[in-house]
């Protein structure tokens, strides 16, 4: 069976940088307040929302960023197949790494909930993390969740002079299981997002073959080439049809939204 609830979360965000992290103060490309709305379409047809936000909050006494994604149907694919997604990650703001992770779905009849506690001091060379359904398991030293991956990415790549066809290796553990990914830059492009134009760089993240996409090339994002980086398109091809993901609104960006340079 189709892997949907991965599926869908791809077409919101899929970025992170596996690297070593360099510990440095608060970021400075996103914090607390900061919220994102994306329309999600599918085949030209209004499909649904997807709601991306970051919260002060403590965990156990202490402070921590909550970062929310809600992710949801609406109209005929609502009545099709429903979609009550949420992803949740308590990040240490000053690593950028995850402390603990909530992942809560809900997609017609499939149901699943899990909670990941994420330990980077249990091992010299690995990390460990601790999956209500798998248990403790081994490992890579320093890798986040989906919603860490995400940020990290933003604030460490925005600027970073991409060579046509670079790649950027990237690992997140995802789904309760070690999640690789690799991103293909592909140049700077000017696109509409709302009827606006919006410069950009493009990235062609390389996905894995199978029941789900036709080739490696079935995915496209866009984020914005300005400070912020901001995700602002992203196009899938899927064997039973084709999503869109465009950014609606905005507020609480750290910068202002430079890359924005039209109307229809």
């Amino acid at each position: 069976m189709l892997n949907y609830h991965k599926v869908f979360f791809i077409l919101i965000f899929i970025l992170l940088a596996g690297f070593d992290t360099v510990y440095a103060d608060e970021p400075v490309r996103y914090g607390p307040g900061e919220k994102l709305r994306y329309n999600i379409n599918f085949s030209f047809v209004p499909a649904g929302d997807a709601y991306l936000s970051v919260e002060r909050d403590t965990l156990k006494d202490r402070e921590v960023w909550h970062i929310i994604l809600l992710g949801r149907t609406s109209g005929l694919a609502d009545v099709v197949y429903k979609v009550r997604d949420r992803y949740e990650c308590f990040m240490d703001p000053v690593t950028q790494l995850p402390i603990k992770a909530i992942r809560d779905i809900r997609e017609g009849n499939y149901r699943r909930y899990n909670e990941v506690i994420f330990n980077y001091d249990a091992r010299k060379d690995s990390a460990v993390v601790y999956s209500q359904h798998r248990g403790k398991i081994v490992v890579p030293k320093n890798i986040y969740d989906i919603l860490t991956g995400f940020y990290y990415f933003r604030e460490h790549y925005a600027g970073y002079p991409f060579r046509m066809k670079e790649t950027v290796d990237i690992r997140t553990y995802f789904t309760d299981e070690v999640w690789p990914l690799r991103l293909c830059y592909l140049g700077k492009e000017v696109v509409k997002v709302n009827g606006k134009k919006v410069r950009c760089l493009k990235f062609g993240p390389v996905t894995e073959v199978g029941r789900a996409f036709k080739s490696e090339n079935d995915m496209a994002m866009w984020l914005t080439d300005d400070e912020n980086f901001l995700p602002v398109k992203i196009r899938i091809n899927l064997k039973v049809g084709s999503f869109r993901v465009d950014l609606k609104e905005y507020e609480g960006l750290h910068y202002p939204f430079s890359a924005l340079i039209g109307n229809k």
